[in-house]
């Protein structure tokens, strides 16, 4: 899947959640042999999850596992979209007019890696494509 930011493209992958254990073990070097292949690509992998709804006994279910619930798996997209990178905080920001906005701080030991910085425009863009919700990626200020 391939989506348009700010004169770059940004190349999704998905991957089935099955093997998604083993991916993200060899995450950060598949990225870069993926991006010197395709030159101006920023490269983002994102694991396929099932939401359940709130009606999820019609699917002849018993319990609807927390794993799939719709809050849980776009914090999981979140955290694979800034692969390699990890999370550190976040902060929910609701202006005036009741729009949300999520600020997520990544870990400033990844701020010098890999050109972490030059993405952060990529994954807020791919987070939104994804789950529809605003993103604001940064790291810390010291």
């Amino acid at each position: 899947q391939e989506l348009e930011v700010k004169n770059r493209i940004a190349l999704v992958v998905h991957f089935p959640f099955r093997v998604w254990k083993n991916v993200r073990k060899i995450q950060g070097r598949l990225i870069r042999e993926l991006e010197k292949k395709f030159s101006k690509k920023h490269v983002v992998f994102v694991a396929n999850r099932t939401i359940l709804d709130k009606n999820f006994r019609r699917k002849g279910l018993q319990v609807r596992p927390r794993s799939r619930t719709l809050t849980s798996v776009h914090e999981s997209i979140m955290e694979d979209v800034v692969g390699p990178t990890e999370i550190y905080g976040k902060r929910t920001r609701i202006s005036v007019d009741g729009t949300k906005l999520m600020k997520v701080i990544l870990d400033p030991k990844d701020k010098d890696k890999e050109n972490v910085e030059t993405k952060l425009a990529t994954y807020a863009a791919v987070y939104k494509k994804l789950t529809n919700k605003e993103a604001v990626f940064q790291f810390p200020e010291v």
